[in-house]
């Protein structure tokens, strides 16, 4: 494996990555764990150390070619994969991206108004996908390709909250939790219908070692919507989709940024999560989470993105080791960002991290 930035050298194990995830005791080295790394910041890494050297660009799978070589090269212990062809149709606006690493037609915001869906009509009328004919070529790919030492976490899924925000525009849902409760109830059974038939689907692979819900709940202070709602609409689709999980004998990990304080309980005791990520310094430092959670579930990143930004490599490595040195008794962490590898994080500063990582020995 190239060493290129690391001081350190990392093979993929992902049985020790499983290991950690579900507390068997203090790993003999630090797993690492991102959601997604922007695909600017990937062909920058990519670029930089000449990882598609000798990759076809025109092969149908070179994007997994490359997600292969950037993820084993970085230390990563699986790669995320998921079906092909169960997207929802939103409302989105377009902006200018300022980040160094620019993406090409700007970054696309949801308009939290008004979604595809506010009436039963437009919801009769909505194109939903069709799960049975989503394509598993990446999947089945990847699971041929891919190293041994590797697994697939199968995703991104389970989008239950923000789809139903999105579907609806965020505004539209607040008014229709009292207004139109029927169709807020429709839709998230639709939604709940679609991913039970997509994990069901990628639980059908034996490499897919566990499953990654995303679904953002919240803000800063809070919920975006109430407890009690959350607890009618969207909680029980994560619980079902973690019963299947543990079923197959597989994790279930859940991403959701915000504040959901107000239903940990119900995320650690009802839902059996596994673990839990995204974090935010100004909502709660991973270390704190993990004095509170640790015992019961796994915490993963937690080295916040607004801090990535802004410190010198020195202050990263700096908060690395003390974050590890919080985190790693017992198992149950991994190390990442608060969120993902955003194209505006100083690419310098993500492999610092990485790096700090390696050099790191419990």
């Amino acid at each position: 494996m190239t060493q290129g930035p690391f001081a350190v050298p990392v093979e993929p194990d992902w049985r020790a990555f499983r290991d950690c995830l579900e507390r068997k005791g203090t790993p003999a080295r630090v797993h690492h764990i991102e959601i997604f790394l922007d695909p600017e910041v990937e062909d920058e890494i990519c670029r930089r150390y000449h990882l598609l050297d000798g990759c076809d660009a025109d092969d149908p799978f070179f994007k997994w070619q490359k997600e292969i070589a950037l993820q084993r090269f970085l230390g990563y212990d699986y790669v995320v994969c998921g079906l092909e062809g169960v997207e929802l149709a939103f409302y989105r606006t377009p902006v200018a991206d300022t980040a160094p690493l620019q993406r090409t037609g700007g970054r696309y915001y949801q308009d939290e108004h008004r979604g595809p869906i506010t009436t039963w009509e437009e919801f009769e009328a909505y194109p939903w996908p069709d799960v049975a004919q989503a394509s598993t070529a990446a999947l089945e790919w990847v699971s041929e390709h891919l190293p041994e030492d590797m697994c697939i976490i199968g995703g991104l899924t389970g989008h239950f909250c923000e789809d139903l925000t999105w579907l609806m525009g965020y505004e539209t849902l607040c008014y229709a939790l009292y207004d139109q409760r029927d169709l807020v109830q429709a839709i998230a059974e639709r939604l709940i219908e679609m991913f039970r038939d997509i994990v069901k689907r990628l639980l059908a692979f034996e490499r897919v070692q566990m499953i990654w819900g995303t679904d953002d709940m919240g803000f800063r202070s809070g919920t975006l919507i109430r407890p009690d709602d959350l607890r009618a609409f969207v909680l029980p689709g994560h619980r079902l989709l973690a019963e299947m999980s543990h079923a197959a004998e597989r994790l279930y990990l859940l991403h959701s940024c915000g504040n959901l304080s107000a239903i940990m309980e119900d995320l650690i005791t009802e839902v059996r999560i596994d673990a839990k990520h995204s974090f935010e310094d100004t909502i709660e430092d991973v270390t704190e989470a993990k004095r509170r959670y640790g015992d019961r579930i796994a915490l993963l990143g937690g080295i916040d993105v607004d801090f990535l930004c802004r410190a010198s490599e020195t202050q990263v490595r700096e908060r690395v080791r003390k974050t590890l040195e919080a985190c790693m008794p017992g198992g149950g962490y991994c190390l990442g960002t608060g969120n993902s590898v955003a194209n505006y994080i100083p690419v310098n500063n993500y492999l610092a991290m990485l790096d700090e990582g390696r050099r790191y020995r419990p």
